[in-house]
């Protein structure tokens, strides 16, 4: 199995479920901050915003099932089901005024928790959250098509790279161990075959549980990020008249308790790419008495 080395002490947690859970556990503070990592990464995803926070807040941030140091399992990587682990977490380590902060795919699990209410959340804060662009059935299909266990293990070394790169506007260096850890990966033979498995049941997931048309029932006080120059949201392809602008309003005017900030010149990766300017939204949001 891959050696992952974080910069962090790592905790290991075992839910009733039996699904064996990865985190680190930072700071103090009346709020907990438990951070939701978004598709092909893990908790390191968090590690700037985590450095930043725990001065004020407590800081968890968590490897999804089957990601980073977490336990492997044949899961169905829904929506709902990455939801309700998380709120099985949360249950099992006895949080309280829980603040879940989602990255892309992590912030549609994250709406997806606010919507089951099996536990009450404080806030919500979504970056670049998956889920306000919306998708016909045959644009779905076309996704199931493209996104598949052989094409996600055929993908050469120079397209892993790019597709990382597409995260940002400039990756920094401090960025390029993601990409030395999924190249690594690769050596793995074992876990390899089940991350290329797990790819697109996560990409599916996201497609069969929308949170589009249910946006309205989530009250939670929620903050919405996106940088300007995001390049995977909205997709190109599909959707090559639709601005981010677009997508970003229609999510937001949906949810009656959100409020819509933005970063410049940051693209999708927003909370490594610019950290400090997320800090300061965050921040703000948090401070703010509702």
């Amino acid at each position: 199995m891959q050696e992952w080395t974080y910069p962090y002490e790592t905790h290991s947690v075992e839910l009733p479920s039996g699904i064996e859970l990865a985190y680190i556990d930072e700071g103090r503070g009346e709020l907990t901050l438990l951070m939701l990592h978004g598709l092909g990464s893990n908790l390191q995803a968090w590690t700037k915003n985590v450095e930043d926070w725990k001065g004020d807040y407590r800081c968890i941030a968590l490897d999804l099932p089957n990601y980073g140091k977490s336990g492997r399992g044949d899961y169905s990587f829904t929506m709902s089901f990455f939801a309700q682990t998380v709120a099985e977490f949360i249950r099992e380590l006895g949080l309280e005024k829980v603040v879940v902060v989602g990255h892309s795919m992590g912030a549609q699990i994250a709406l997806t928790m606010a919507l089951q209410e099996e536990v009450v959340l404080e806030k919500l804060i979504l970056l670049a959250p998956a889920g306000f662009e919306t998708f016909t059935e045959e644009q779905k299909r076309w996704f199931e098509q493209l996104v598949t266990p052989a094409t996600v293990k055929a993908t050469p070394e120079d397209q892993i790279v790019r597709n990382f790169e597409l995260n940002f506007v400039n990756m920094p260096d401090d960025a390029r161990f993601m990409i030395d850890d999924r190249l690594q990966m690769r050596q793995h033979e074992i876990e390899y075959e089940a991350y290329c498995q797990m790819i697109p049941k996560c990409v599916q997931g996201m497609l069969a549980e929308p949170v589009f048309d249910r946006l309205p029932e989530v009250t939670t006080p929620s903050l919405v990020i996106y940088g300007k120059l995001d390049a995977l949201i909205p997709n190109r392809f599909l959707h090559p008249d639709l601005t981010i602008d677009e997508v970003a309003e229609s999510g937001k005017s949906r949810m009656p308790n959100a409020t819509l900030a933005w970063v410049d010149h940051c693209g999708h990766f927003l909370q490594w790419e610019c950290a400090d300017e997320v800090g300061k939204l965050v921040d703000h949001f948090l401070q703010k008495k509702d």
